[in-house]
């Protein structure tokens, strides 16, 4: 099993470099050093001992946005910094948003998307401990509230259909890397792996994805994040077959149909569709990569993802 998870490693040597690279912070909840990559403390409620470290870059925006970047497997938040998620940074600091780089701490480095207590609102966990740090952010540098996102890879991109789940009235907007749906990968203690899920094997009706992201929050009758997803083909650790589980989740709970009302091809071998709209900011957007494997996001990536935000 956990050889299953060390299969979404990517980029792991890249964590010893991280660890030179960052400055600690006080645990108080006032801006960080800017322009550099900062662990902060204290940030609030924390169950599964998560670490934060954030990016504030040196224009940041006096009401700044919020992007969350969750790591992969073997990884950390530095890590994702330094390496693949580093666009996230860059693209900061020419639109003046805050990036918060969570490090999930359990052995194997991947974050809680399996649990019960993970795929329900407050129910404990990482999700909880994201959310904190969002809280701490909003506070620390008066952060829009309406302009919250959320994208992640592989392991980062099921916590980012997590969060999306469980905090529709946090996030505005997700964009996931190769992950999977909603409440796909749960298990029974102790696994921690669900092989069926991560194959591709799990298929329901769109009404059945979406009864499982409505029953995070039983009750919310508020409006729900936009999703972008974006999926290889020939990914070998999580299948593809997650890529069309996930828009058919995300158009049910959105309330748009399953027939792209917009297609596209950004990049030679990229297919692009979009459900519910036509522009940038459709409530769907799926990005298909021929040839693709577990590796995302790569050059360019991160851009389309700031722009399906609003925030380019």
């Amino acid at each position: 099993m956990r050889n299953s998870w060390r299969a979404l490693a990517r980029l792991g040597g890249a964590a010893l470099l991280a660890a030179a690279l960052v400055a600690p912070a006080p645990a108080a909840a006032s801006p960080a050093p800017t322009a550099t990559l900062t662990e902060v403390t204290n940030f609030g409620s924390n169950p599964s001992g998560l670490r934060m470290h954030v990016y504030v870059p040196d224009n940041v925006a006096p009401r700044p946005a919020v992007v969350v970047a969750v790591h992969y497997c073997t990884g950390s938040g530095p890590a994702f910094y330094n390496g693949s998620g580093r666009e996230f940074a860059t693209l900061a600091d020419r639109y003046g948003y805050i990036v918060v780089y969570p490090s999930a701490t359990r052995s194997g480095n991947c974050f809680d998307v399996y649990t019960q207590q993970a795929l329900r609102r407050d129910g404990g966990s990482d999700p909880v401990g994201i959310r904190s740090m969002v809280e701490h952010v909003r506070r620390a540098y008066n952060a829009d509230p309406n302009r919250t996102f959320v994208t992640g890879a592989s392991s980062g991109a099921m916590m980012t259909n997590v969060l999306l789940g469980n905090y529709p009235d946090v996030f505005r907007a997700g964009a996931a890397f190769m992950g999977v749906p909603f409440g796909c990968f749960a298990t029974t203690p102790p696994s921690t792996w669900n092989s069926e899920c991560a194959n591709g094997q799990v298929v329901r009706t769109p009404q059945q994805w979406g009864d499982l992201v409505r029953g995070s929050y039983p009750g919310y009758t508020g409006p729900r994040p936009r999703m972008q997803v974006w999926h290889g083909t020939n990914d070998s650790t999580l299948r593809y077959p997650n890529f069309n589980e996930q828009i058919k989740q995300w158009t049910n709970v959105l309330g748009v149909g399953q027939t792209p009302a917009y297609t596209d091809s950004p990049r030679s071998g990229w297919t692009r569709t979009r459900y519910g709209g036509t522009g940038t900011t459709a409530p769907v957007e799926g990005v298909s990569i021929q040839g693709g494997g577990h590796d995302l996001p790569t050059s360019g990536m991160a851009a389309m993802a700031i722009a399906f935000f609003g925030l380019s």
